[in-house]
């Protein structure tokens, strides 16, 4: 069987980058995203709930009591709720950034409580959206192996704070361990990482095609750290913050070192939609 051509590879890794935001709880299957209020929160279909659920839910069921620190979900008699996979009708409800996150499973609607700072809000997914299969596909820039660059990783002394804006206007506070360094047009640039695990680093980065053409906040990258210290920074993996396909993902944005003073056009589009 004939290798994969670089071309075919890249087209093949973009297809399943699109297919990805179509699957089941997937961020086009995003419903709706509410923040939670002190006290009582009623849950379901009818308008007067904080947190509003999908027409072909009953119109209350239950309330989700935020007391500054916690959140628990008190459930009306009868109504068909999950919680990981249980039926009950109370729950002290883990959220996102637990080991283990409550999921709250209704009628095909799905639900777990995020953490912001110290915001808490109840993301819905409901995966009879049709925007799961009629959203435009993604748009690329044509592959072009000048933006397929090696850098070198280098870790600071010590890990370092650094915060990076997000989408609800806040700044998150992120372990940087260090930077990868790298050549462009005779000049020399850094770009701050956070490592995933031990040789995975994921980078936000913003150029000045994020002007008019790409994703105003900034694009993510992908990359790992070869034995020998470099690293392949393939921007023609470059690719869009959630937030270019839905209001209800809560992006972490490139920090204003990370801000890169030429263009990069390789990678995702933002078509604007």
């Amino acid at each position: 069987m004939a290798e994969k051509t670089y071309q075919q590879e890249i087209e093949e890794w973009r297809k399943q980058r699109d297919e990805g935001i179509r699957k089941e709880n997937s961020w086009l299957a995003l419903y709706g995203l509410n923040w939670l209020k002190l006290g009582k929160n009623k849950l379901g279909s009818d308008a007067s709930c904080e947190v509003q659920l999908p027409a072909r839910i009953p119109a209350q069921i239950g309330y989700l009591d935020y007391n500054g620190k916690f959140v628990t979900f008190h459930i009306e008699p009868n109504a068909d709720v999950k919680i990981n996979r249980k039926k009950t009708d109370f729950a002290i409800l883990q959220t996102d950034e637990a080991e283990q996150p409550s999921f709250i499973e209704i009628m095909g609607v799905h639900i777990v409580i995020i953490q912001r700072g110290k915001r808490f809000g109840a993301r819905i997914w409901d995966n009879e959206r049709e925007e799961r299969k009629n959203f435009p596909p993604r748009l690329w820039y044509e592959v072009n192996e000048q933006f397929r660059i090696t850098a070198a990783y280098h870790a600071y002394e010590r890990q370092k704070m650094s915060y990076f804006p997000d989408v609800t206007g806040e700044r998150a506070e992120f372990p940087v361990e260090g930077y990868v360094e790298f050549s462009f047009n005779g000049a020399t640039y850094q770009l701050d990482v956070n490592k995933e695990d031990e040789n995975a680093l994921f980078i936000r980065f913003w150029d000045l095609t994020s002007k008019e053409e790409t994703y105003p906040t900034g694009r993510y990258l992908s990359a790992e750290i070869e034995k020998n210290g470099s690293v392949m920074l393939d921007f023609n993996k470059a690719y869009s913050p959630p937030c270019a396909f839905t209001n209800f993902a809560t992006c972490v944005f490139a920090p204003e070192q990370n801000k890169l003073d030429f263009k990069i056009p390789a990678g995702e589009k933002y078509a604007k939609h």
